[in-house]
């Protein structure tokens, strides 16, 4: 065999397992960045059902807590910036402001016993409880499709070739700033 054609061969392999690594790791990218997607859909899923209960919650609250309406303003716009944001960072930042306006919402509904013993104002509290109590497993998972996405795009040779390919980060759903802080109850 001539020399050339030796060396042709030899550079052909190289470049067949250069193409075969560069597929798998496309394929196992494209694999976890779907994850990653899924993940935030069921987030999104919790998320809504939330946002589509809380207008009857806060109804529900009018009518015993008229005068509390700094904090009905304010969960009714955190609601309406969730409603609005488009960008998953945006839908995070959105979704930290509601559940802050709604845990204020909590702790004025402590002030009113009647309320807490209105039958369509409990079933709305477990609801939103249940609901609250999704988003968090949502978010968990969530964050742990990420973080196992994130590390795939960060190792060698993957990062290589997810820099190439156009792979980026995706963000976590972090806590809110303060949440590490018990919501202060006064009566």
């Amino acid at each position: 065999m001539k020399k050339g054609t030796k060396n042709l061969l030899i550079i052909g392999a190289i470049l067949l397992v250069v193409v075969l690594m560069l597929r798998n790791v496309n394929n196992n990218l494209v694999v976890l960045d779907e994850a990653v997607n899924a993940a935030w859909a069921q987030v999104e899923n919790q998320l809504q059902r939330r946002f589509d209960l809380i207008p009857n919650l806060v109804n529900t609250v009018k009518g015993y807590a008229e005068h509390e309406k700094e904090v009905l303003t304010a969960v009714t716009n955190a609601r309406s910036r969730v409603g609005s944001a488009e960008s998953i960072p945006d839908k995070i930042d959105a979704n930290r402001q509601l559940t802050s306006a709604l845990g204020r919402l909590l702790v004025v509904m402590e002030n009113y016993p009647n309320l807490k013993a209105d039958q369509s104002f409990l079933a709305l509290q477990s609801q939103l409880e249940g609901t609250e109590n999704r988003i968090s497993v949502e978010r968990r998972r969530y964050n742990e499709a990420t973080r196992a996405y994130n590390t795939a795009i960060r190792r060698f040779p993957s990062s290589i070739f997810a820099n190439i390919l156009g792979f980026q980060r995706k963000p976590f759903f972090e806590a809110a700033e303060g949440a590490d802080k018990a919501p202060e109850v006064k009566f």
